[in-house]
């Protein structure tokens, strides 16, 4: 009951900012959960405004950099959906092996040792390796969803759930409540893609 006072005092409080991120972040996910390439018009204006959010508001600065870095990758996704199949046709969705999981996963934790390192001892951001480790695990996950790998969505839901837990440590409760949304949408995002991969392989 306190956490909802908490989300509803925090709702009360928050800018048009992070209303407009609410919103283009919820229509980004949903219509990428439905694999439609709208999915990344709207992720790049929520991930602008996310960007600007949480480097002024929340001092998360390796997250901000994430965002930016979305933005970038939304241009690339749109092209990549529309054009990255053979012959240039629309790309479709593909499974990953064991051994791609296992090289991901493996540069994700160096990666997030190395850049928590670095912020936590020549910066001030906060949450250093927690914040590190979301975002390189992001990135990963960000390249699996323009190259429409099915897996992308689990890697999203690990991600999502424990960037609940670091908006809620920072108090950000709106955002806290955007990302467990995200979990629920990636679940059924997950489930969607392999339907659609059983119904084209």
């Amino acid at each position: 009951m306190e956490i909802l006072q908490s989300i509803y005092a925090s709702a009360k409080g928050q800018s048009w900012i992070e209303w407009v991120v609410l919103i283009t972040g919820l229509l980004y996910v949903i219509l990428a959960a439905r694999e439609s390439i709208w999915c990344w018009f709207w992720g790049i204006i929520s991930c602008s405004f996310l960007a600007y959010a949480t480097y002024y508001f929340y001092q998360l600065q390796l997250d901000a950099l994430l965002q930016i870095f979305y933005v970038i990758m939304g241009f690339i996704g749109l092209y990549r959906w529309r054009y990255g199949g053979q012959q240039q046709a629309e790309l479709r969705i593909r499974r990953m092996s064991a051994g791609e999981h296992l090289r991901l996963i493996t540069l994700g934790i160096i990666l997030s040792l190395a850049f928590g390192y670095f912020f936590d001892n020549y910066t001030s951001a906060a949450a250093t390796y927690l914040d590190a480790s979301t975002t390189m695990f992001s990135v990963i996950a960000t390249f699996l969803v323009i190259g429409k790998r099915l897996e992308n969505w689990l890697y999203w839901i690990v991600v999502d759930m424990v960037y609940v837990y670091l908006y809620s440590s920072r108090e950000a409760w709106l955002f806290a409540l955007l990302l467990f949304i995200y979990t629920i949408i990636a679940v059924f995002g997950y489930l969607e893609w392999r339907k659609r991969y059983q119904d084209i392989a």
